[in-house]
């Protein structure tokens, strides 16, 4: 069941508190409630009645109102319906590690995106996933989190290659309900919070978030504890925003297992100098005002996870190799000391190296983490960005052994293994060197390629392949067809249009992604892609259908278009959905701005294109608003496998005079 959309949840709270008219400054102070409660219908209706009984009603009293909302819910007879909702979502779910994790969610401010992986690096590192069975705490995570999604509690956001949710957040009504219980249990608190050292978990936001607490008047300052040397029980910490004064507690967390601090955007290289002293430390995350790593970075001995991805570090001390249980290490930086010979480089390196994922460092005149990957026996991702520095650049043979040597490893394996390889404004032929027999289950090229290494299509277990800026012709790519077992493609080229794809070319092929410059898309024959679910199409110049038939790929659910396209391409692609068989949905894609991603063409989920915006679709709002108002409806969303977004919301609109049938309808969409 979908939830509602932003304007019809304003619709629905107009209809049910600010019937008599709404001023600015009123309407102001319901954005507020409509984000909170983030589309369900029970919550909406729960706060309208709550409002209802307020003697005199102004917008930031609205505002107020959410800021405390957890509170509320507790005290309050109106959110008794939606609090017994809400427990028994949390209730029904099976065991206490998986409720557990549940309430962690709420360390993470309300609305923000929240990474899978993560979510679930932090889960481990806390230990709330354990494996009793032969699976691994790794298998058992990834089945926790599909079931919190399953169960439509916490709520995906975007999707990855492999169809696996990527980002996702909690509804706000519910993480208002998990934050004030677990509040209420001494789990989560802010860290300005005068009774912080008796919780597990801490986290610093703006002031305005300790207000949702409802902790106003429970705050103090991160140095007034007496004597500012009571240590604290917390396992994490987290921080979004400023730190303030609170750099100064870190080393009295001494049990911490997590410390985040990817989103704190004061803290200066000399804050972490006593980093060290956290003996337990598993997962640290570091933030865009960091330059450099503390010398005794060495001494965190238990450390797991460190990303560096939002960092200044560009040069990674050669001691963080040689952490004995490092397991995940991810940025983009080169290794220090270039004139460190191979011979220290091993002894730098534990006996027997942990290390999954390496993304990732980059290739120049130093071959030091190229010949580092041959006893890295763990490996299971790698990241390379190739930086030549002259015509005859020395590590050109290393890097070309060291991926050889990466991907023939996979042989004796069946698992994930993943490649990028980004040779920027480099050539990327030192691959047609490669010899055949190589294993790898994923594998990104982007840069400048004269022609499709051979090795490409002789890959065992290829299932996710992706081609950027690589100036490859169709004729160049008609080899790819050859990939058997390819679930995965994602072509980004300025140019596709002598592509043709045959019947029987990618027999097992799923997902198809293509971002192109020039608005002709390539050539896709009956009888090619049998199996295809899901095809995104992202140009914003897309004219009409351009040449595609859906009709020839019956297994068709979704269709993903660049958001800026013409209304006439949305409604073309809007009536070939209707008269497919599986009525796919169209989904809407915005473009990330280029610098934010390092160059690399990236795409976002978004409501719905942006010709929305236009009079139309503002008609058809107020022209239901008038009959909602007249007829003195419930709304009520039904599922429907059309279109995903707002002018198709409003098709999906039931109007019941039936108030029963209406509340029953709420319960269902607040779970």
């Amino acid at each position: 069941m979908n939830i509602l959309d932003a304007e019809l949840s304003k619709v629905l709270l107009m209809k049910k508190v600010f019937f008599r008219g709404c001023s600015p400054e009123l309407e102001r102070g319901s954005t507020a409630i409509v984000e909170k409660c983030d589309g369900l219908p029970l919550a909406l209706v729960s706060v309208a009645k709550f409002l209802l009984g307020e003697t005199e009603l102004t917008g930031s009293h609205c505002a107020q109102v959410c800021h405390s909302l957890g509170h509320h819910m507790e005290k309050e007879a109106d959110f008794r319906k939606l609090q017994q909702v809400l427990l028994n979502s949390y209730s029904s779910l099976s065991g206490y590690p998986l409720r557990t994790s549940l309430l962690y969610t709420s360390v993470f401010p309300n609305g923000r995106p929240i990474r899978r992986s993560t979510l679930i690096r932090r889960w481990l590192a806390e230990g709330y996933v354990r494996c009793q069975y032969k699976r691994s705490d790794l298998e058992v995570a990834d089945e926790n989190f599909k079931e919190l999604i399953d169960r439509n509690i916490v709520r995906p956001i975007d999707a990855s290659n492999n169809s696996k949710v990527k980002t996702c957040k909690t509804h706000g009504i519910m993480h208002e309900f998990m934050l004030h219980k677990s509040m209420s249990d001494n789990f989560i608190t802010s860290l300005r919070d005068q009774n912080r050292s008796n919780f597990r978990h801490l986290f610093i936001e703006n002031r305005a978030s300790d207000s949702t607490l409802g902790m106003n008047q429970h705050t103090s300052s991160a140095s007034d504890d007496t004597a500012g040397s009571k240590k604290f029980r917390a396992r994490s910490l987290t921080i979004f925003g400023n730190a303030g004064d609170a750099a100064s507690e870190f080393c009295r967390c001494e049990l911490l297992r997590v410390l985040d601090l990817e989103e704190c955007n004061d803290l200066v290289d000399d804050q972490l100098e006593d980093i060290h002293k956290l003996w337990y430390l598993k997962y640290l995350s570091l933030g865009g005002t960091i330059s450099s790593l503390p010398k005794k970075i060495d001494k965190l001995h238990c450390l797991e996870t460190l990303d560096l991805r939002k960092t200044k570090i560009d040069m990674l001390p050669v001691e963080v190799i040689g952490l004995p249980h490092l397991a995940h290490l991810f940025g983009k930086f080169k290794l220090g000391k270039n004139d460190l010979k191979m011979s220290e480089l091993e002894k730098v390196l534990p006996k027997k190296s942990k290390l999954k994922t390496l993304a990732g460092f980059v290739a120049d005149e130093n071959p030091g983490f190229l010949q580092l990957m041959a006893h890295m026996k763990e490996l299971k991702k790698v990241k390379i960005w190739f930086e030549a520095t002259g015509t005859d650049n020395e590590s050109l043979p290393h890097i070309s052994k060291a991926v050889q040597k990466f991907a023939q490893d996979g042989m004796d394996t069946a698992g994930v293994r993943s490649l990028s390889l980004d040779f920027g404004n480099s050539s990327g032929d030192l691959l047609s060197s490669i010899e055949e027999y190589c294993y790898l289950s994923s594998l990104k090229l982007r840069g400048r390629l004269s022609l499709l290494p051979q090795f490409v299509t002789s890959l065992c277990g290829l299932t996710e392949l992706c081609l950027s800026s690589t100036n490859l012709t169709g004729s160049d790519l008609s080899n790819l067809c050859k990939l058997q077992y390819l679930l995965y493609l994602k072509l980004v080229e300025a140019d596709l249009r002598s592509f043709i794809i045959k019947s029987g070319d990618f027999p097992s092929l799923r997902r198809l992604c293509l971002v192109v410059q020039i608005p002709v898309l390539p050539t896709i024959r009956e009888g090619a892609l049998p199996f295809l679910v899901s095809v995104q199409l992202l140009c914003k110049d897309l004219v009409d259908l351009s040449g595609i038939k859906i009709e020839y790929h019956g297994r068709l659910e979704e269709v993903a278009l660049d958001y800026m396209v013409s209304n006439r391409t949305v409604e073309m692609w809007e009536t070939a959905a209707k008269k497919h068989p599986k009525r796919p949905k169209i989904l809407f894609l915005k473009r990330m701005d280029p610098s934010e991603t390092e160059s690399t063409v990236k795409y976002v989920a978004t409501d719905g294109p942006i010709c929305e915006k236009g009079s139309i679709i503002e008609l058809n709002q107020v022209q239901l608003t008038q009959n909602m108002l007249q007829n003195k409806c419930i709304i009520r969303s039904v599922h429907s496998s059309s279109v995903n977004k707002p002018n198709s919301a409003l098709k999906k609109i039931i109007v019941s005079e039936t108030p029963q049938a209406a509340s029953k309808l709420s319960s269902v969409g607040a779970v």
